[in-house]
């Protein structure tokens, strides 16, 4: 087992892979930009680097500042959390070229899946249904057009890479395809530096159904579960649920054991989540993210697993030493994802918290940074806590989420706290009957 981690994160989710490390007897070395230098998890580290100016690029995005810092400090291995460079190959080549573990999949496999169109002709061949579209990138006008009449309106125009949806665009007709194809591209070229882009299906009333996987270097592989993350604005997800209520214990039981066998066959290691679109009882494929995902802890708490834990002993060569028949899922988590934004119009609200006082009692979980006193920066994500409920049912989670979201105080800046009571209130979530639709409609109706 490792002695020393290097976190190379921020926020709530460096202070999660702190308390992992704790609990494991793992030194810990944060990492932070001069905009960070109070932040909680600079605070609990037991070593800490600055490693630039408050720009992610300047800081969080520095490479050879980050293996620096490792490398000065004695660290053995890094973690990288979620966001940042968690999904960068070249980082994790980093990585590995001095000597250290990056706690993640290989980099080949990060390429492999960090490129859609790559991870969906991967999936096609190892039997995992896919959205019909195009076979690869569709580079002209032309192409799409050909695709577009073949698959049927409406359709959706997507980036090959990055996510967080930009670069993705739907056209309702072959009028307004032209547009759709050069915004889409256009965006992806800006955000990313890639401005290749490939079409799918456009599904009118899906739900959005992830599989949180983990595998060892040793050839096992395991699903902890699926997450319900349907409730999306502008793409982005606001709030998720494990495990989903429009999905049966047998279609859990078909799906996860059609996954764990491709990811068997190409030799994944490490944490992982593959992410459908689940319509008229069918699956299908829409990429992977091979890393920890933000809404982890509902698969936790369904599972009584550390996924943090997991991720660490995998990647010091430990075998699971468990099979899926010893994963045993029980009762019903949700997450409310807490952002620094005005709760109607979404605009930031960076600036200084006043009061901070989360919930607690049974069932409740907090993951936040923050605390009195603490200036939340404009800089980076406006993610400042995630409150999690567990429950032996659906309605005694959202009960006890309800009660939660009464009780957690943060003043000083506004929050989308107030959006989540009322999610928590319409009777379209309370039957679970709802698409990744359904909130930009509610928020809209406000």
């Amino acid at each position: 087992m490792f002695k020393k981690i290097l976190i190379a994160n921020r926020g709530e989710i460096a202070l999660r892979i702190q308390r992992a490390c704790r609990e494991l007897g793992i030194a810990t070395v944060a990492v932070h930009s001069t905009a960070d230098t109070d932040a909680m998890h600079v605070r609990l580290a037991d070593e800490s680097v600055c490693i630039g100016p408050p720009l992610a690029r300047d800081s969080y995005l520095n490479m050879p500042a980050i293996i620096s810092a490792a490398l000065i400090t004695g660290a053995e291995a890094i973690h990288p959390g979620y966001g940042f460079l968690s999904e960068n190959a070249a980082f994790a080549e980093m990585v590995e070229a001095h000597n250290l573990v990056f706690i993640g999949p290989t980099a080949a496999h990060i390429r492999m899946m960090g490129d859609k169109i790559t991870a969906k002709t991967t999936m096609m061949e190892l039997g995992v249904p896919l959205v019909p579209g195009s076979p690869g990138e569709i580079a002209t006008l032309e192409e799409a057009h050909a695709i577009a009449e073949k698959i049927k309106f409406p359709v959706l125009i997507k980036a090959a890479a990055g996510g967080g949806g930009r670069g993705m665009k739907v056209a309702y007709s072959a009028d307004e395809l032209a547009a759709a194809f050069h915004e889409a591209r256009a965006e992806a070229g800006a955000a990313f530096g890639n401005n290749a882009v490939y079409m799918e299906k456009y599904l009118d009333k899906p739900r959005h159904i992830e599989l949180q996987i983990l595998a060892d270097n040793h050839g096992a592989v395991v699903h902890i579960g699926e997450r319900d993350c349907s409730l999306q604005r502008r793409h982005q997800k606001v709030l998720e649920e494990a495990g989903s209520p429009a999905i049966t214990t047998a279609q859990r039981d078909e799906l996860g054991a059609t996954v764990t066998r491709a990811l068997k066959k190409i030799g994944y290691r490490n944490a992982g989540t593959l992410e459908f679109l689940y319509q008229d009882e069918q699956f299908s494929f829409i990429e992977m993210n091979t890393r920890l995902q933000v809404e982890h802890p509902v698969s936790e708490m369904i599972s009584g697993l550390d996924l943090v834990h997991e991720q660490i002993r995998i990647a010091a060569g430990e075998p699971l030493g468990y099979g899926q028949k010893d994963i045993h899922l029980a009762g019903h988590a949700i997450e409310c994802r807490i952002t620094a934004e005005d709760p109607e119009t979404f605009a930031p609200s960076p600036g200084t918290v006043v009061m901070y006082h989360p919930p607690g009692g049974l069932g409740v979980r907090v993951d936040s940074a923050l605390y009195a006193g603490y200036r939340v920066p404009p800089h980076y994500d406006s993610l400042i806590a995630k409150l999690i409920s567990y429950g032996r049912t659906r309605d005694e989670a959202i009960a006890r989420m309800r009660r939660a979201l009464r009780e957690f105080v943060i003043t000083g800046i506004k929050t989308t706290i107030p959006l989540h009571e009322k999610i928590l209130q319409a009777p379209e979530f309370i039957d679970g009957d709802y698409t990744i639709h359904w909130l930009e409609r509610f928020v809209a109706g406000q």
